[in-house]
């Protein structure tokens, strides 16, 4: 596959099959074990003792394009750094974004609001004036404050709060970040705490497990742009910012390859400026989030053309962490989320800033996104230039394990087995997937061989045995070994 066929549209991205891959199990490390409803996925190998003729693929969301365009007068780029919040007492989807105006100083931050997360709506909040009114949707913590200081780019909603005046909680000012709390999301205001250290990019999630807050935070190392973290427990008390995440020297060595297949796609947006002596790839922005049993980023790699008007474009790639300290890359460092051809109307051409979470609806993720036309280049008077995106990815759809029409397995490493049905989430469409239970030792135990095969594309498919009962072996030691034929593994659990 060449770099100018990955770039685009919601295309697989495959790696190299496993043979007789060996447990990921390392001295020190602690037992495996499945939490009863936790999924298990295959980004890394954590859970995983063996795998036989499998391949891994990374998926690419699929575009639903522009949910929340600039069609207000004043608008020109509307930008996100924050996931919706569902507000379950008014059951709407609450939004914040960066918005840009064609008014010269004004710009700030905006709010909408959804029902279905589709349809959104702008309602005026009385809290900015513009050109003399007040009808509009602008929301701040000081009406007297102007841009960069009335930025509020990071909101979450922590329903683990008992203060219902803290509900909401995000972070203020484009640079050195300040926490703030809201009742509503819509009146907000600041904490008497010191502020996080930041440059102009930020990005701020709640992970519910540990319940802790995780503010990812521009930075520099080695020259280029990087990402802090920081956290807290109690939204006021943050640790050091510390590096989490840079690019490095693979990151420019491929860079060189994606800048020149762009460059020899005439169906992509061209950078204005172009000097190969000054290409270069950085993390621009980059969200942590928890899902199920581990942390998934999304860094906003910014691949640099020339550093005149410091002009390049964005890719969004896929990594994953056990510990928010060790990443591993996914997809060979390809893109999560690509730009789209420049004449299928899209925004996302030039600019990508990535989602900070997504969104669970139904059995999908949704994933909203920023998409800009231009870096350089725009337009003279150009309007209508950047605007909230929807992505759509099957749940547990980051990563599969597929296998061709010759059977493969994955064996996991041993666990204590809970009680409950075992569920798993596959495309069996044009094959079949058999899950037999073993020992500790991977020995198959008997009556569990195989269970009856599952067929067909199912996201929650329950494995049944023809002779026995999964529950009988509840609180013994054992192991999966799920065979697939022409299959694609997504995640399985206990419930």
């Amino acid at each position: 596959m060449t770099v100018c066929a990955w770039l685009l549209g919601a295309a697989c991205i495959s790696l190299l099959a496993w043979l007789a891959c060996p447990s990921s199990a390392t001295a020190g490390e602690p037992d495996f074990q499945i939490p009863v409803g936790q999924r298990q996925l295959f980004l890394d190998d954590y859970g995983i003792a063996s795998s036989d003729k499998l391949a891994r693929t990374m998926h690419q969301p699929l575009k639903r394009g522009a949910v929340i365009k600039p069609d207000l007068p004043w608008e020109t780029t509307l930008q996100t750094r924050c996931a919706p919040a569902w507000d379950p007492q008014h059951k709407v989807f609450k939004l914040w974004m960066i918005t840009s105006s064609s008014i010269p100083g004004v710009a700030g931050t905006t709010y909408a609001e959804s029902a279905d997360g589709v349809h959104w709506t702008k309602p005026v909040l009385g809290q900015y004036e513009i050109n003399g009114s007040k009808e509009n949707n602008f929301v701040t913590v000081d009406p007297t404050l102007t841009w960069p200081a009335n930025a509020m780019e990071n909101v979450v909603y922590d329903p683990d709060e008992t203060d219902p005046s803290r509900r909401y909680k995000g972070l203020g000012h484009c640079y050195s970040r300040e926490p703030i709390v809201s009742p509503d999301g819509i009146h907000w205001q600041r904490l008497n705490v010191p502020a996080i250290p930041s440059a102009d990019e930020s990005n701020l999630n709640y992970d519910p497990q540990t319940r802790t807050f995780m503010a990812t935070v521009k930075t520099s190392a080695g020259g280029r742009r990087a990402v802090n973290l920081s956290t807290s427990k109690d939204f006021e008390h943050w640790s050091e910012p510390a590096l989490v995440f840079s690019a490095d020297a693979e990151d420019q060595v491929l860079a060189r390859e994606v800048i020149s297949a762009r460059l020899a796609d005439p169906t992509l947006s061209q950078p204005t400026h172009v000097n190969p002596a000054e290409y270069a790839a950085d993390v621009y922005n980059m969200p942590i989030f928890r899902y199920e049993g581990l942390y998934i980023g999304l860094p906003a790699i910014f691949y640099r053309t020339a550093t005149q008007a410091g002009d390049g474009f964005h890719h969004v790639q896929l990594i994953c962490s056990r510990d928010l300290h060790d990443w591993k890359r996914l997809g060979e460092r390809r893109a999560f989320i690509g730009p789209s051809p420049v004449d299928s109307g899209a925004y996302d051409l030039t600019q990508i800033l990535p989602p900070s979470r997504p969104i669970l609806r139904g059995d999908e993720l949704w994933f909203y996104y920023t998409g800009i036309k231009y870096r350089c280049g725009a337009p003279e008077g150009a309007r209508d230039m950047g605007a909230v995106c929807l992505a759509v990815l099957r749940r547990d759809g980051f990563v599969s394990l597929d296998a061709g029409e010759e059977e493969g397995a994955v064996l996991t490493r041993p666990f204590t087995l809970p009680r409950g049905h075992l569920h798993l989430n596959v495309d069996a469409s044009n094959g079949q997937a058999v899950v037999q239970l073993c020992d500790d030792n991977g020995a198959a135990i008997a009556g569990l061989e195989a269970s009856e095969p599952i067929t067909g594309d199912q996201l929650d498919a329950v494995a049944h045995w023809p002779n026995a009962k999964l529950e009988a072996l509840a609180g013994r030691r054992v192991c999966l070994r799920i065979r697939l034929r022409q299959a694609q593994l997504y995640s399985y659990w206990i419930q």
